[in-house]
């Protein structure tokens, strides 16, 4: 039997640990306890680099809450001897930069992690040197950036399969939130202006804004959120006063602080037009080489207004609103149900994405596989409770039959058992995974 491609994980946004490698010894200033905003937060004339100096912040490991069980699961699951080991490496990125960036520090380690594959015996054996390719699986904006890389290299990526999971393929309406108050579901921490600044100069964050169904825009406004204008004036406004207290050009500030937003928006803008512009065939792939996993049964943020005031525009962020009819409709909400209503029932998501944004643009609806909480095992108390704190979101790498889908995918074994399962996209009638599921 072949050998499995060896795996990379690429976790989501905020999900790598962050050290300041300025201090001796060095510091993590970023973990799942410890957010240090102002250590992270990047500089007004030139965010490559962090605003408070001297400093030299640097990717750490992957959120092990998040991603553990996941990567010992494949190593353990995805080798057919006890001594043919199969690599899977997490790919701990620094999430705050762009994802072309980021894009081009993935492709630079599968390259490695290709090379180091060819030294392992058991695969320099069975001809590994010949085609070598890796796996890939993305949570989160981790999908964003595995699409970006092999949407990028076409035919000359070296990828044999993908999975990814909760991918906002058409944004999150949390990013926004983070964006505007300093908090939402992309994380646990109560809002604080600190947090708010922080966001509001994080490059990545912008490639997550929602341009699915429930974005609402007054026809009065430019019609995107990667447009400045459909921005409340108070956005530019923080950013004018962050270049006050640590900008050292001399320019105007507020100038620089409306150039260096515009400058973070259409950087995102780009990058979502080439994702959404990919097709499976430019990369010599195909729908059975691509497992899309969407978490479903969650409250979500579904809508969201802007809208056209005197002041300018204005985002409603409350918890109801009023439909063209004049009924009251939710902001949040869950109407998954029992899928006898395509329609409703596709109002519903993760907790941090909604089905809508967790749409490709390269696959059909019947694709799709979508999971839910309550597909947590019995014996996964542990991850049940956690999904109550965190979020369904945030947890989802962590489910035992996700993994077996996972390994199923990589492998094309079979499931003689049952261990693997899904459901399809709401108004789906013909489903058609990647891989032979049960409908759950």
């Amino acid at each position: 039997m072949p050998l499995p491609n060896p795996v990379i994980v690429v976790p989501g946004i905020t999900a790598t640990y962050l050290r300041d490698e300025y201090a001796l010894p060095p510091e993590i200033v970023w973990s799942v306890l410890r957010k240090e905003y102002e250590r992270v937060s990047l500089h007004p004339d030139d965010i490559r680099y962090e605003a408070t100096e001297p400093a030299r912040v640097r990717r750490d490991q992957i959120f092990e809450i998040a991603y553990r069980e996941l990567v010992e699961e494949l190593r353990y699951n995805l080798r057919t001897r006890e001594d043919q080991a199969v690599p899977v490496y997490p790919f701990g990125y620094d999430w705050r930069h762009p994802l072309e960036t980021l894009e081009a520090e993935l492709a630079a380690f599968i390259d490695e992690v290709i090379e180091r594959t060819k030294l392992m015996k058991h695969y320099f054996d069975q001809g590994y040197a010949d085609d070598p390719k890796v796996n890939l699986v993305g949570h989160s904006m981790g999908g964003l950036i595995v699409t970006g890389y092999v949407a990028k290299f076409g035919k000359k990526a070296r990828v044999g399969k993908v999975a990814t999971l909760a991918t906002p393929y058409r944004g999150a309406f949390e990013a926004l939130i983070k964006v505007v108050t300093g908090t939402a579901t992309l994380g646990t921490d109560a809002p604080s202006s600190r947090e708010r600044e922080a966001a509001r100069i994080t490059p990545a964050l912008y490639h997550l804004l929602p341009t699915c169904a429930g974005v609402e825009i007054d026809p009065a406004l430019p019609r995107t959120l990667f447009n400045p204008g459909t921005w409340q004036p108070t956005i530019v406004e923080t950013l004018e006063e962050y270049v006050r207290l640590h900008a050292v050009s001399k320019r105007n500030r507020k100038e620089q602080a409306a150039e260096l937003f515009s400058g973070m928006l259409e950087t995102a803008r780009r990058y979502r037009a080439r994702t959404d512009g990919f097709k499976l065939e430019s990369a010599g792939l195909g729908a059975a080489d691509w497992l899309c996993v969407v978490g479903v049964n969650t409250k979500t943020r579904i809508r969201m207004r802007v809208l056209s005031t005197r002041k300018g525009p204005e985002f409603d962020l409350g918890s109801k609103g009023v439909d063209k009819r004049g009924r009251e409709i939710l902001y949040r909400d869950n109407q998954w149900g029992d899928g006898k209503d395509a329609v409703k029932s596709r109002i519903t998501g993760d907790g941090t994405v909604p089905f809508e944004g967790a749409i490709p643009s390269f696959l059909d609806l019947s694709n799709l596989v979508c999971v839910a909480p309550e597909d947590f095992g019995y014996f996964e108390i542990p991850d049940r409770v956690v999904t109550s704190v965190a979020g369904f979101h945030g947890i989802l790498p962590n489910m035992d039959m996700l993994h077996r889908l996972i390994v199923r995918h990589f492998t094309g074994r079979p499931d003689s058992r049952g261990n693997t399962w899904g459901r399809p996209a709401p108004g789906v009638r013909k489903w058609d995974p990647p891989l032979k599921l049960q409908p759950r």
